[in-house]
């Protein structure tokens, strides 16, 4: 490691002040950032903690029915409170990493990495979420920008997430077991207007949308309505845990598991 000033702020006012310096960098729960810092690929004069503010942390239901988590909130705390409104989500955030991981790991450090392997970004796309920064309101449809890239700008701190509650939901992980990451990771989402579908692990691209099983789903809740259905295996990720071909394979698997467990 090396020096580096570690600030601690109370309020989101003062950690967003503290953002403003030169070279600062957001900390949440460090998962990601930890190591890399270890690694030396990342070198921040100032590490900014955003597990102190209070008004950052926790799951309540909005008036109109949304389920608001605090971008400081960490993966097993969603799972523990989020169960009775949204087990989808609460399952979803229940299998990410391990015990460790779990109760250190924030969703707004989630979502601000945008890994392309992660789980978060599949809910978050996969519900139409809007995430909530210090500046304004963002929805997932935007949000998410490719591979490691989002619409944060600079000093932009993830406050809140809101999921609209869908009618049922169910996240299937095919996990790599050495990172505990997805693989490939399907989110599904019925509501009464219509079904959305988020992939993750699978694309170069990131997170996406898969619109033709949206369709399929939109008009037949069922398994039975992707029979024939695929996607290409173009822009797939290849490395030694999977081929482009393999992970193609598993979207569709995945898919038909999660409409299984939900319906």
């Amino acid at each position: 490691m090396y020096n580096f000033e570690f600030v601690k702020p109370a309020t989101l006012a003062d950690a967003v002040a503290a953002l403003s310096g030169e070279d600062a960098q957001a900390l949440g729960g460090g998962q990601t950032l930890i190591p890399t810092l270890k690694q030396r690929l990342n070198q921040p004069g100032t590490l900014v903690s955003l597990l102190s503010i209070p008004e950052m942390v926790g799951v309540c239901k909005t008036d109109d029915g949304a389920l608001s988590v605090g971008g400081a909130t960490t993966h097993a705390t969603v799972s523990a409170e989020a169960a009775v409104d949204f087990p989808g989500l609460a399952g979803l955030a229940s299998h990410i990493g391990d015990p460790a991981v779990r109760n250190r790991g924030t969703i707004g450090g989630s979502l601000a990495n945008n890994d392309p392997a992660a789980c978060y970004p599949a809910a978050a796309l996969g519900t139409g979420a809007t995430i909530v920064t210090n500046a304004r309101e963002i929805a997932a449809d935007d949000y998410f920008q490719g591979m490691f890239a989002t619409a944060l700008e600079e000093g932009e701190v993830i406050t809140e997430v809101r999921f609209p509650v869908p009618e049922v939901s169910n996240y299937q992980k095919f996990v790599q077991p050495a990172s505990r990451f997805a693989l490939v990771g399907v989110f599904v989402a019925k509501y009464a207007d219509g079904v959305r579908v988020a992939v993750t692990g699978a694309s170069e691209e990131g997170v996406f949308r898969w619109s033709e099983a949206e369709a399929a789903l939109s008009a037949i809740f069922s398994v039975d309505a992707l029979a024939g259905l695929s996607v290409p295996a173009d822009g797939m990720i290849g490395d030694l845990h999977g081929t482009p071909a393999y992970r193609a394979h598993l979207v569709a698997v995945m898919t038909r598991r999660a409409v299984a467990a939900a319906a």
